[in-house]
């Protein structure tokens, strides 16, 4: 891994270009980066690279039971990554991408890449955040998580970040504060109906306007098939 560097400040122009092109060339050498979204700030790992998952959950202290989700710079992206994708996921993930909400998906069985131990599902997200959106069309898509140590708060500024990933992030990207948002809602698209695996900034009454099926979290499973899908924690906080 390359040396930690300082943060770039993308709230200057001339460093927002340096900050992308060395963003790129980290998670070309599959190191990692920290960068701003739409809730908090994340750390990112190339998502086709087993040597950078395996980066990601080591510096955030998860294990592979807890696998990222996957962000996306554009929404065409989601059928070069999932499978069998209903059009009711869709049309939610037309309706509210890009914004937080992730969607529980079955993975492209073809392609050559290890999140963890994902039961063959892939949770997406496109962020409503214009600089993450753009590192993400020159990256490719990302393994992000909540940029802090499991169990502890999620980094809402570039130094909450620092301080609790330090030298195994090579590249950290400042973009002001964070945190004015709720975390990501997590709806299992894997499921008939819909279900809502964790709530967040849509809410349930938003969902059902667009799907009127979907499952609220607390509403009773009517599969009860705890094996159904990747557990909703690897989201956490984004």
């Amino acid at each position: 891994m390359t040396n930690v560097t300082h943060p770039f400040d993308a709230q200057d122009p001339q460093q927002r270009t340096a900050a992308i092109a060395a963003a790129v060339k980290a998670i070309g050498q599959k190191d990692l980066i920290v960068l701003p979204t739409d809730t908090v700030y994340g750390v990112g790992a190339d998502a086709f690279s087993p040597q950078g998952v395996a980066v990601l959950l080591a510096a955030k202290g998860r294990s592979r039971q807890s696998p990222p989700p996957v962000l996306i710079g554009d929404m065409q992206v989601l059928d070069a990554l999932a499978v069998e994708v209903p059009d009711t996921a869709r049309q939610l993930a037309q309706r509210f991408w890009p914004g937080a909400l992730t969607l529980v998906c079955h993975a492209q069985p073809s392609l050559s890449w290890d999140l963890g131990e994902t039961r063959g599902t892939v949770a997406l997200r496109q962020p409503d955040d214009e600089l993450a959106r753009h590192i993400l069309r020159e990256t490719g898509p990302l393994a992000v998580s909540s940029a802090n140590r499991h169990g502890q708060p999620a980094a809402t500024t570039i130094e909450d970040a620092q301080r609790a990933l330090g030298e195994s992030v090579a590249v950290y990207i400042n973009d002001g504060l964070r945190g004015h948002q709720q975390a990501s809602t997590i709806v299992d698209c894997t499921a008939t109906p819909h279900r809502v695996l964790r709530s967040g900034a849509i809410t349930i009454q938003d969902l059902r306007g667009i799907v009127p099926e979907v499952l609220d979290i607390n509403d009773p499973d009517p599969t009860d098939d705890e094996d159904s899908t990747a557990s909703s924690e690897g989201t956490a906080s984004l």
